[in-house]
């Protein structure tokens, strides 16, 4: 179960720290679009990407969302991804992270392979501010 003050975080308008373990052991980390159910927090990438092919091969991930009103307030949450969605739902999932994030549609064309949604379950969650 997700604490009440990251999902608040998680479903704002506000971006995520996402990262993850390249093949050598060192960390990756990407400014993400973030969502959250009551369970998870969500992250939708592609599956041509480097960070979907770290987690098929490691799933722990950290991420950290920042307030985007006050960036000393942040939650940060270590777990892994315990399962990846694809297909329609990922897709519509994209749209509607570019619609709280900027007002529209996911542009269509910037899509190079297939979307795909990241379900982490958290095994720590922290909150700062």
């Amino acid at each position: 179960m997700l604490e009440p003050n990251v999902k608040s975080l998680a479903q704002g308008k506000n971006f995520a720290a996402f990262s993850t373990l390249l093949p050598d052991g060192q960390p990756m980390t990407h400014v993400m679009w973030v969502d959250a159910d009551d369970e998870h927090l969500l992250i939708n990438t592609e599956v041509g990407r480097q960070k979907f092919r770290n987690v098929s091969r490691d799933p722990r991930v950290t991420v950290t969302v920042i307030d985007a009103a006050s960036p000393y307030r942040y939650v940060e949450v270590r777990g892994e991804v315990v399962q990846t969605v694809r297909g329609q739902e990922a897709r519509d999932h994209i749209d509607q992270l570019s619609q709280k994030y900027t007002g529209g549609p996911y542009d269509a064309s910037a899509i190079q392979t297939e979307r795909v949604i990241l379900r982490i379950t958290p095994s720590r969650q922290r909150a700062n501010g």
